[in-house]
């Protein structure tokens, strides 16, 4: 992995970040190979069981690294889409601690995650169609689902930016921090879900992301499928004889 991607674990948290300051970390082939291999680590390793995405300097990022693009550089991989992410969000749980612009392919990375803690100066925008450009990473199929479909529309036909305010209003911003604190808003959300049981973690993600494509008469029969190793394995056991001894939990992840 490149300095253009940053990465750091501890206590069950993986901190991603992109490292491209000078350039408001727009998203060249490098953050997006970065970032796909930081993906895909945070799914294969058991010791982890959520990721913060963020970006360093002030700015998560302005989206496309348009300079890289007009020079025949796509910042895309194969099977994971725009920035190695939007095609393909991890299987565990993916936190955006957001500061400053949140532009364009930007945005479509914070929509592609399940949280977003965001600095009360945070501003969203996908300002594509002032460039004659489409936001194709995901944005216009997600965010109709994240806010009320007329705001979808307006930010998506004008370009405008949606401040953090308003975006905590209509339920696209879990936390609001002062400027400056997103990352830390966002790890303390972390370490609330790394307390937890991972096996139930990860399937509690899935099941909400999945559900919305299941037919109405077989939603339970899908469910049962998913959790019936959760309740059989070895950490639903540890939970509820730690809960009996007043302990905290030993997770092993199986």
């Amino acid at each position: 992995m490149s300095d253009a991607v940053l990465t750091e674990a501890a206590d069950g948290v993986t901190v991603v970040t992109v490292n491209r300051p000078a350039a408001r970390n727009a998203v060249d082939r490098a953050v997006a190979e970065g970032i796909a291999t930081a993906m895909e680590e945070l799914d294969a390793r058991d010791d982890l069981v959520v990721g913060v995405i963020t970006g360093a300097g002030g700015t998560f990022s302005a989206g496309m690294d348009l300079k890289a693009f007009l020079a025949g550089e796509l910042p895309m991989v194969e099977g994971r889409g725009f920035a190695g992410l939007t095609d393909a969000p991890p299987r565990k749980p993916l936190i955006a601690a957001v500061e400053g612009h949140v532009l364009a392919g930007g945005f479509e990375m914070v929509l592609a995650c399940d949280l977003v803690v965001a600095s009360e100066d945070a501003r969203f925008g996908l300002p594509e169609v002032r460039r004659g450009l489409v936001a194709a990473g995901g944005g216009l199929l997600r965010l109709p689902q994240r806010l009320p479909y007329q705001i979808a529309m307006e930010l998506a036909l004008t370009g405008e930016f949606l401040d953090a305010t308003r975006a905590h209003g209509y339920g696209l911003v879990n936390r609001l921090t002062a400027p400056g604190g997103a990352l830390a808003g966002a790890l303390e959300l972390a370490r609330g879900i790394a307390a937890n049981g991972p096996l139930a973690v990860r399937t509690s993600k899935e099941i909400i992301v999945r559900s919305g494509a299941w037919p109405a008469d077989e939603v339970m029969k899908h469910q049962e499928r998913l959790v019936a190793p959760v309740f059989a394995s070895e950490d639903a056991r540890e939970g509820a004889r730690a809960f009996t001894e007043k302990r905290a939990p030993r997770w092993k992840g199986r």
